[in-house]
């Protein structure tokens, strides 16, 4: 019994926390940008990939820690963001929601492309070897990257928490979210919460990059390849519901792990090969029994 729990906590349920908060990340970036520019931003994989890519940089280049370099790939990835916005979405924010839509489609294949002439295309990672984990009452074993990960992934989770609900510029940006009109009339500046809205969503994209990365491999398609599962988050927590991508991140990460554990036997209960298909069938099960996910977001 001892042996199943220690199994359980070791191989299912750490590695369902680190890729909830992985999700999570990734969920609360597309939730903001959906919230105040209304539109579905398909390129956030990418801009994960892009951060992660800046932080592979400085680690393969001057020997520096994930940790170390994470802000500088924070960093790089917000000011990236502003150019983004500045010459592909701001241009097209009087337009059609698809407008934007196909924007961020071409965003996220020239960014893939751009990595792949800068990076090239072979699998990368920021340590070689094998890591001893640690081990605590002599039978957990926790790797220390996953315990980084999702300490790391609270205090930015508590961050934007604290952003939006303790200054000028979160309540303006829960405001323009609610209603643009009103906080225009209100003399809020939606220009500034735009800024606002890709340094959260660039940093925690990078965030969520990097932490990727640093948990497995890195290739330039690894962030699109975790966009479904991240707008399943976005949905399950609520469009719109910043708080609601943080737990739909983590429920979405902690089923995908907890499938394949042997509930019922001691064969998987699903493949690992179908961790994707349960964030699909909870996405499409969420917007058929609650379309406005578990914190009430928006019904288009």
């Amino acid at each position: 019994m001892v042996d199943a729990f220690l199994i359980f906590l070791n191989f299912y349920l750490m590695p369902g926390l680190v890729l909830g908060s992985i999700y999570a990340l990734g969920a609360i970036g597309v939730s903001l940008i959906f919230g105040i520019l209304r539109f579905a931003h398909f390129a956030h994989g990418d801009l994960m990939t892009l951060g992660a890519y800046l932080a592979l940089t400085l680690v393969a280049g001057l020997g520096l820690s994930p940790l170390v370099a994470l802000p500088f790939a924070m960093a790089g990835t917000i000011v990236i963001s502003f150019g983004i916005d500045r010459f592909f979405y701001k241009p097209f924010r009087d337009k059609s929601t698809i407008v934007l839509v196909i924007a961020s489609f071409g965003v996220a294949l020239m960014l893939r492309s751009l990595i792949k002439v800068i990076w090239g295309v072979e699998i990368e990672t920021y340590s070689v070897g094998i890591s001893r984990p640690l081990v605590f009452f002599d039978s957990i074993r926790i790797a220390e990257r996953h315990i980084w990960i999702i300490v790391l992934t609270l205090v930015l989770m508590v961050a934007v928490h604290g952003i939006l609900t303790r200054t000028r510029i979160g309540k303006a940006m829960r405001a323009v979210s609610d209603s643009p009109e009103l906080a225009r009339l209100a003399g809020i500046s939606t220009e500034r919460v735009v800024k606002a809205t890709w340094v959260i969503g660039g940093a925690l994209a990078a965030a969520a990059g990097v932490f990727i990365g640093w948990d497995t491999q890195l290739q330039s398609s690894v962030g699109w390849n975790l966009l479904l599962p991240i707008f399943a988050a976005t949905i399950l927590g609520g469009i719109g519901r910043p708080y609601g991508a943080m737990a739909g991140g983590l429920i979405i990460g902690l089923a995908e792990e907890l499938s394949s554990y042997p509930w019922i036997g001691s064969e998987p209960l699903l493949s690992p090969g179908y961790k994707t298909g349960i964030a699909f069938a909870i996405m499409v099960a969420m917007l058929i029994w609650r379309p406005s996910g578990l914190f009430r977001g928006r019904v288009y």
